[in-house]
Formats: structure tokens, C-alpha cells, sequence
């Protein structure tokens, strides 16, 4: 099987994975739509092969599952949907079968992404022999470069937080032009795979996002090879990676994938930029000017707005006091929530935050598009930096997290309730039924009554045995979802709280996010 595409250069020529490596029979089982097909030029369907193989091969790296034994030989073991597969035969099957829509889809960012190059090439040549980036970075094929030495460690200390409190979990991203996203994204995996890590990075030309846990020492390697990297070393600084008690058992597995957007906000980075977000606040100049709002008698004819650019599941358990926090499921909706709701911000100074500050980076930049604000600011590094500072100040209950930890505990104030006796409660939990997603806040009281759904709806559900397979169909059709607007309209400058119950996270819109 050849490893390159027949009619590239060099720099598409070597390929991210040594497809050579792999056996790769069973990708004739991948079979995009037509219509993928049918959206690209002459030139660019010759390499659909190549860019279908590319995508297979990384998806297939991104599940391998580092052992003790990986030290010694070249055993390999592969880790997805909760099933461990021991063979690279059957590994290929299961992605070949139940993943062909991620693929589709990687398949078409190859393809993106080799339309840009290809296009580019001619008038970015002469740039490109001067380009420093260019010289310091390796080729494709030399990964390994860019991996620490780890041989003076014990194996145990890479892996020793996989199963109790002594690891780490580390949150970051980095806005900055990226030429080669998926060099990135096969760097990436093989670092998190190298230092026992797991979790979720999400990679793009408009930079880089990630959520990984591990080791105290394995968070601390990856923090200095990040900072150490060519392309980030001019943009990330120690402060910038937010951490938190955890480690690998914190996420089911390794995710890492080349995207659009380093963030989902559901507007490409071309139309909203992150090079014109609000101006930032340290957590200290956020602190008094939500002092300050709070401060006035009468918040409601304020020329400020303290707006959580949050999903309302995420601002329900844990939010700034005055906030007006959007009733919407995922921050792609938050555009659709602007523009309908365009006259509450109009002559505002809009103070945004959300959980690590990368939405708020495009977020505020698509207000401020908008032309109608007096000001728009944003808090740098998020509540999380916001409550590493204050930890009793403005900010009261959780901070809400995308990995299996579901929150955050940095003070003793519970804002949230049980959704069906109304007893404060703030610790989330899937919903009972298997077929949803949804999260519930649920006490123990009311799980000792059996009430561990979501809804009536689901309640019902999960009593009655599934007829069919179905429990691979995750879907969010229920009371919860069905008698809430998409897009809600504020009536009124009154600040507005959530208080419909809890659709849960959509791990593939907002996930790694997290921030």
C-alpha cells in the first residue's frame, strides 16, 4: 500500500502515518456521500485516496492505548468506545463500521486543507524560504523530535494519576495561525500518548484547544515541551494553562482531531476572527468591575451588562452574581442569541466570561461585529483563573467541566437545586435512560425514590425494557428538550437565570472545550 499521494510534492508526499504500518483493507467499508465528491474540482479528486487514508490512520492513532510493555517492545493495544482491541484487523473493522461519519468528515478537512496548500503554494514559495517557522519546524515524518526524553523516569511516575487524586488536569488554548494543522495533530498524539495522557484536543488552522490529564509529572513535561514548541513559544506562557485536581481517569480516552474551529461556535474563522476580540481584563480588573456593577442601586437602567457566554447547564450550578446568563444548550446557538436579542446590548458595556476565556475570544470579537456596543470586555484565563484568585468573590457555586469530574468546588455556595423536590443540589448525573444524554440534578433523597431521569418522559423510558438494540442511538427527544426554545428572547433588561432542566453536553459540539 503505498504511503504517498502519486501526484504531490514533497510536502504532501509524506504522509502524517506511515500508512504502510497499517492495514488498511477494510477502509473500501468507508464510503463518503457523493455529494463530497461532487463539491471538489478535477485536481483535488485525485487525491480524495490519499486524504481518505490520511484521516483513517489518524483516527485509528488517536486510539492507541500506551502499556508498561510499550517501553520494552512494540506491542500495540487500541481503546475505543469502551472496547480494547488487541489487533490491528479488528480495530480497522470497528472504525471502518461505526466511526465512518468521523471519518467523512476528517476526510473533507484533509481535503480543505490540501485545497488551501495546493492553491497557495505558488505565491507562498518565495515567502517560504524565509519563513523562520519553516526552518524550525521538522518534517512530518520526524515527530519523534518533538517528544521529551523520558527515559530517566520510572514508567510508574507517568502513569501513577491514572486512578486517584495525585494527577493533574491541565486546560489551555492558543489563538495563532497554524499552516499544518494535522503535523499538529499527529504531534499531539503521539505526545499525549507518550506522557500517558488522555483527553480532548481540538486543533485548527486558527490554533489550538486542549483538556489533557495525567501525572503530576506527565502535565508538567507537556507544559515544557508546549512552551519550548517553535509555533507556541511566542504565544503561551506558564499562566496560561489553567490546572485542577484529577488526572487520566478523568477522560475515557485520548481525542485529538483537526476541526474548523478550535472552539464551535458554528462561524467560520475567516468571517469572525479571533484577532478582534474585546479588550481583556486580568481577574483582578474583572473583580472591580463587577464590584462596581453590583455596587449600583439600580442594575436594571445600568449601562453594563455582566454577560456568562456559558451553556445554561454550565451557568445553573455555578455563575457570577447580576449575570445575565443565555438559556442556550451550545455556544454555536450564542450567535443566533445575539442577533436576536440585539437591542438589550445596544450603547453597553458588556463585561463577558465563560470557563477558561477561549469563547469568549470569538464570542466578544462577533459582538463587537456587530457595531452596537459601548465597550466590550472579556475575562482573561476565565473563571478559573477568575476563583484561583477569588475564591470568594463574586463568582458563587461550581464551574462546570467537560470531563467525567462534571465541576469544579472552589466555595461552599450551592445556587442550584434538585429538579423534583427543590432541595439545594448542585452534583450532576446522566440521566437514568440510556438512550439520553441529558444531565440531572437529581439528591440522594429523590434517587432513593427512583427518580434518576431526566423528565417524566425518560423516567418512563427507563422503565420499560428497550425493544431493539437502541442503545447506541443517543438522542435528546424528550420533555426536556421539546418544550424549550432554541433560541430564547430576552423580554427585558431584567437579569434572566436558567430554569429549564438540564440537556446534557453534546461531547461533539462542545467538546474539548471547555473553555
Amino acid at each position: 500500500m503505498p504511503s504517498t499521494s502519486p501526484d504531490q510534492g514533497d510536502d504532501l508526499e509524506t504522509c502524517i502515518l506511515r500508512f504502510s504500518d497499517l492495514d488498511l483493507k477494510y477502509t473500501s467499508l468507508i464510503n463518503p456521500s457523493s455529494s463530497l465528491k461532487a463539491e471538489l474540482d478535477g485536481s483535488t479528486k485525485k487525491k480524495y485516496s490519499f486524504a481518505k487514508k490520511k484521516a483513517f490512520a489518524l483516527f485509528v492513532k488517536t486510539k492507541e492505548v500506551p502499556t508498561k510493555r510499550s517501553f520494552e517492545c512494540k506491542e500495540k493495544l487500541w481503546k475505543c468506545c469502551q472496547q480494547l482491541f488487541t489487533d490491528q484487523i479488528s480495530i480497522h473493522r470497528h472504525v471502518a463500521t461505526q466511526h465512518a461519519d468521523e471519518i467523512y468528515h476528517q476526510t473533507a478537512s484533509i481535503l480543505k486543507q490540501l485545497a488551501v496548500t495546493l492553491s497557495s503554494s505558488k505565491s507562498l514559495s518565495s515567502a517560504d524560504e524565509k519563513n523562520p517557522l519553516k526552518e524550525c519546524l521538522p518534517h512530518s515524518h520526524e515527530v519523534s523530535a518533538w517528544l521529551p526524553d523520558i527515559s530517566c523516569f520510572n514508567p510508574d511516575e507517568l502513569i501513577s494519576g491514572q486512578g486517584n487524586e495525585e494527577g493533574e488536569v491541565l486546560l489551555y488554548y492558543c489563538y495563532r495561525d497554524l499552516e499544518d494543522p494535522q503535523w499538529i495533530c499527529a504531534w499531539q498524539t503521539a505526545l499525549c500518548q507518550h506522557l500517558h495522557l488522555t483527553g480532548k484536543i481540538r486543533i485548527a488552522t486558527e490554533g489550538i484547544n486542549g483538556t489533557v490529564g495525567g501525572s503530576r509529572l506527565a502535565t508538567r513535561l507537556y507544559v515544557e515541551v508546549m512552551l519550548s514548541f517553535p509555533l507556541f513559544k511566542d504565544d503561551l506562557c506558564k499562566d496560561d494553562f489553567k490546572t485542577s485536581k484529577g488526572g487520566a481517569h478523568c477522560f475515557p480516552e485520548l481525542r485529538v482531531g483537526v476541526f474548523e474551529e478550535i472552539v464551535p461556535m458554528g462561524i467560520s474563522p475567516k468571517k469572525v476572527s479571533y484577532k478582534k476580540p474585546g479588550t481583556h481584563l486580568s481577574p483582578s480588573e474583572f473583580h472591580k468591575e463587577v464590584e462596581k456593577f453590583l455596587s449600583q442601586a439600580n442594575q436594571e437602567q445600568s449601562d453594563t451588562i455582566l454577560l456568562d457566554c456559558r451553556n445554561f447547564y454550565e451557568s445553573k450550578i455555578g455563575r457570577f452574581q447580576g449575570c445575565l446568563a443565555p438559556d442556550i444548550r451550545k455556544f454555536s446557538y450564542f450567535p443566533s442569541y445575539v442577533d436576536k436579542n440585539l437591542e438589550l446590548f445596544r450603547e453597553k458595556r458588556v463585561l463577558m466570561y465563560c470557563t477558561g476565556g477561549i469563547r469568549c475570544e470569538r464570542g466578544s470579537a462577533y459582538l463587537k461585529a456587530k457595531g452596537v456596543c459601548k465597550a466590550v470586555f472579556q475575562l482573561k484565563g476565565g473563571i478559573h483563573k477568575y476563583l484561583e484568585e477569588f475564591p470568594d468573590g463574586f463568582y458563587k457555586g461550581k464551574l462546570f467541566v467537560f470531563d467525567e469530574r462534571y465541576a469544579l468546588s472552589y466555595n461552599s455556595d450551592v445556587v442550584s437545586e434538585c429538579s423534583y423536590c427543590g432541595a439545594q443540589w448542585d452534583q450532576y448525573k446522566l440521566c437514568s435512560t440510556l438512550q439520553c444524554r441529558q444531565l440531572v440534578l437529581t439528591c440522594p433523597a429523590c434517587q432513593g425514590q427512583g427518580f434518576t431521569a431526566c423528565c417524566v418522559t425518560c423516567q418512563d423510558k427507563g422503565s420499560r425494557k428497550a425493544s431493539g438494540p437502541t442503545q447506541d442511538n443517543f438522542k435528546e427527544e424528550c420533555e426536556c428538550t421539546a418544550r424549550r426554545p432554541r433560541i430564547p428572547r430576552e423580554l427585558s433588561r431584567h437579569v434572566q437565570q436558567p430554569v429549564s432542566p438540564e440537556p446534557g453536553p453534546d461531547a461533539a459540539e462542545d467538546g474539548p472545550v471547555l473553555a
